[in-house]
């Protein structure tokens, strides 16, 4: 309660500032001000796109753009109100970052970014050769934009008007990501984990690439009616590597670091500008930027993330999200009557060109049972996995799940029917807590969108989905370290985590991909207790494991895999027998 209050203090103060402001500052003052807030807009559209959905831009100089030359055509060619001209502008450059992004954002690494600053390039000059836009002297006599009873054209109001679409964008984006889609935005920079919780990965990236061009319009929309001129020169491949240096600069980890990061640069570059001459005597704007490049570096030692990163040590620890103490229950599937056949298997293969990594495989499994498929290494379990996963498509065979083909499938249908996975390799945010990531696990399980989200209609939904997060990190043993960050946990907890995790969809059967690879003796003991109650709940598991010890008292059968093929299946005991399972393990025994 008393953070709450804190919190509504400050957003007071935030307020009571804003609005005294431009009674208080002059001319100089307000018009850098102006500036920070235009390029924070553009700024908090990068933290989302690169800082949390792991995408860069060296294009969004190009929406700002957009933006400012959609407006300044109505406004002066058709006479448009300045406010009518906004939704257009909008929708000029959504549309054109949809296109764009469904074009780039499928490109990874250095292709992303090459394809950015091509079309950054492209409609740059798009803009100086466009007939009607004016060429490279561009469009002048854009009107000031005006509110009822008063003209936004001095510096005083414009800083209310720049101001008062900065607090609302960051209101927006605070409430995105603190909602089921802010989560899976941020776990967009791990897209095989997201789309095995039901993500579309490529849709919801474009989605944010979206956000960020909207964003970066509006800016260039209060850019135009400010400086009443719109020309090709701030809309270059300059302007977009300036904009995401400030974004890094402030840091891409936190939304604060989106105006952090352009009041820091602007108050830099005005410091540098007028005390450098002063001071060596020396004018001239190449020495200027060396001093500016060298101050920049000195703050940046020590903190990849910015200068956020070190503001956080003396700032208050922010607000991590809490499950209620009750909530109403999501809609749950209907799991089928123990001893049905689940999972069906059969003449299953898969080639990597003469390498045949599963051989001619078949096995089934039933509804309420724990199998174990067990191998040495190189065995071809990973491969069978993701075969079962969607990650890998099979050249031949079949598998059926709950009576349905899912062989070639993708990851995300396959979440879709049901069926929940660990991963070999633990695949968790560290950045995000320990509740957060549970609840990435029932992302299917609910509905809320972007826009519900941004708006916070979504808080009985989001209740409800943390409320399971919570009930299922309680289940595994895990409640009380809900608000601890992932990455804090030790391997055998992250391991338990991501169990967790997979429990929150309601899987139909729960997939578990080595849960033992690392783990000490006394971790494993612990997960095998964990195993053994979720089997004596009910819950159908599939476990791929190497650890011949681990699984013998664990499964109810077992599948043993030998350079892809299978040598052997039955009980335990069955399989501790098979002379081939000793041959394989042991390699082969005296007569």
């Amino acid at each position: 309660m008393a953070a709450r209050m804190r919190s509504r203090l400050a957003w007071v103060l935030l307020g009571v500032v804003l609005v005294a402001a431009p009674w208080v500052l002059s001319a100089s003052w307000l018009t850098p001000l102006n500036y920070i807030g235009l390029y924070a807009l553009v700024c908090l559209g990068l933290v989302l796109l690169t800082g949390m959905a792991g995408l860069t831009s060296f294009g969004q100089a190009a929406f700002v753009g957009i933006g400012a030359y959609t407006t300044a055509v109505l406004v002066t060619g058709q006479g448009w109100s300045p406010w009518l001209s906004l939704p257009v502008s909008l929708v000029v450059a959504g549309v054109t970052a949809y296109i764009l992004g469904w074009l780039t954002i499928r490109l990874s690494s250095h292709y992303l970014v090459l394809g950015t600053m091509a079309w950054g390039i492209s409609i740059y000059a798009l803009f100086g050769n466009m007939p009607g836009l004016g060429g490279y002297n561009g469009i002048g006599g854009v009107p000031p934009i005006s509110l009822p009873g008063v003209s936004a054209s001095t510096q005083q109001t414009f800083f209310w008007l720049i101001a008062l679409f900065v607090v609302l964008a960051f209101v927006a984006a605070r409430n995105l990501l603190d909602s089921r889609q802010g989560r899976a935005i941020r776990s967009l920079r791990d897209p095989a984990m997201a789309e095995s919780f039901g993500i579309h990965v490529t849709r919801l990236k474009v989605i944010v690439f979206v956000i960020a061009a909207l964003l970066a319009a509006l800016s260039g929309w209060l850019n135009a009616h400010y400086v009443s001129v719109v020309n090709p020169g701030p809309f270059g491949i300059n302007a977009s590597i300036d904009y995401l240096f400030m974004a890094v600069v402030g840091g891409t980890t936190s939304l604060a670091g989106a105006l952090v990061g352009p009041a820091l640069v602007e108050v830099l570059r005005t410091a540098v500008r007028d005390l450098v001459p002063s001071l060596t005597g020396m004018a001239g704007g190449s020495f200027e930027i060396i001093v500016f490049g060298t101050i920049v570096i000195l703050l940046l030692q020590g903190s990849g993330g910015g200068v956020m990163a070190v503001l956080r040590r003396w700032l208050p620890k922010p607000r991590v999200p809490r499950a209620p103490v009750s909530a109403e229950a999501l809609p749950r599937r209907e799991q089928p009557p123990r001893g049905q056949a689940l999972l069906r298997v059969a003449g299953l293969t898969r080639r990597f060109g003469g390498l045949v990594a599963v051989d001619d495989v078949g096995f089934e499994l039933m509804a309420g049972e724990l199998l174990g498929v067990i191998g040495p290494n190189g065995a071809g379990k990973s491969t069978l996995f993701n075969l079962l996963t969607g990650v890998l498509a099979p050249t031949a065979g079949r598998v059926e799940f709950a009576g349905r083909s899912i062989g070639g499938a993708s990851a995300r249908h396959i979440a879709g029917l049901g069926v929940a996975r660990t991963f070999q390799h633990v695949r968790l945010r560290p950045e995000m807590t320990v509740l957060e990531n549970a609840a990435l696990g029932a992302y299917q399980r609910s509905r809320a969108g972007i826009l519900r989200s941004m708006l916070r209609l979504d808080r009985d939904e989001e209740a409800r989905s943390l409320f399971e997060a919570r009930r299922q990190l309680e289940r595994v043993g895990l409640g009380e370290a809900a608000s601890l960050p992932a990455g804090s946990l030790p391997l055998g907890q992250q391991r338990i985590l991501e169990i967790a995790r997979a429990l929150a969809s309601d899987p139909v059967l729960l997939l578990l991909d080595e849960p033992a690879a690392g783990l000490r003796y006394q971790e494993k003991q612990a997960l095998a207790r964990l195993l053994r109650q979720l089997r004596g709940e009910g819950v159908s598991m599939l476990l791929v494991e190497h650890d011949m010890d681990f699984v013998m008292n664990l499964v109810d059968r077992l599948v043993v895999l030998q350079y892809g093929q299978k040598i052997a299946s039955g009980t335990a005991r069955e399989v501790q027998a098979d002379p081939r399972v000793i041959e394989a393990y042991l390699g082969g025994i005296d007569d």
